[in-house]
């Protein structure tokens, strides 16, 4: 038997809120959770052998955030994931989303293709421009949360100290 396309929002979910600063996934567990940011803001990031923290993806209203891949049960998680605001977020059992064939509807193809345009000018972005190039592609990308981010995690995200993100942004302010 074939299974029939779903949207996203017809498997099985659960709205719930989370404080700030609530861990949704950690690294080393089993990834098996996808969720949808009705209101707030999330993060996903990685910690290196040292200790230190790397941004990978920002998420605010409307987004998707996850780590999950797609024929893969038992995905052990590369990211943790956790609330810088209180939220409302949307949560959807990653088992139920991998295993079967997803129809998006209308309303969910945008938010997804936005992810992936912002996942890949990152990765471009991270090769080939300045510090001061991503940070400019870091306020148009995220307009509503760059005075919701605390400057650490956005230094971060762009992998530059938080000082060095200080400099930049007196040198916008002065220009």
């Amino acid at each position: 038997m074939v299974d029939q396309p779903h949207s996203i929002h017809q498997f099985p979910s659960k709205t719930i809120k989370v404080k700030k600063g609530e861990v949704l996934q950690r690294s080393g567990e089993l990834a098996r959770k996808a969720f949808f940011i009705k209101e707030g803001l999330l993060r996903s990031y990685t910690i290196d052998e040292k200790g230190k923290e790397h941004v990978f993806l920002f998420a605010p209203e409307g987004w998707y955030i996850s780590d999950i891949y797609d024929e893969v049960p038992d995905k052990i998680a590369d990211l943790y994931i956790d609330a810088i605001e209180d939220s409302e977020i949307e949560v959807f059992d990653g088992s139920d989303v991998g295993s079967k064939t997803i129809h998006l509807n209308s309303s969910d193809v945008p938010k997804l293709t936005k992810r992936i345009s912002v996942l890949q000018k990152r990765v471009i972005m991270l090769m080939s421009a300045s510090a001061k190039e991503r940070y400019q592609d870091f306020l148009s990308t995220y307009p509503s949360i760059v005075q919701r981010a605390p400057q650490k995690m956005i230094a971060s995200y762009l992998g530059i100290t938080p000082e060095a993100l200080s400099k930049i942004k007196g040198e916008i302010l002065k220009s």
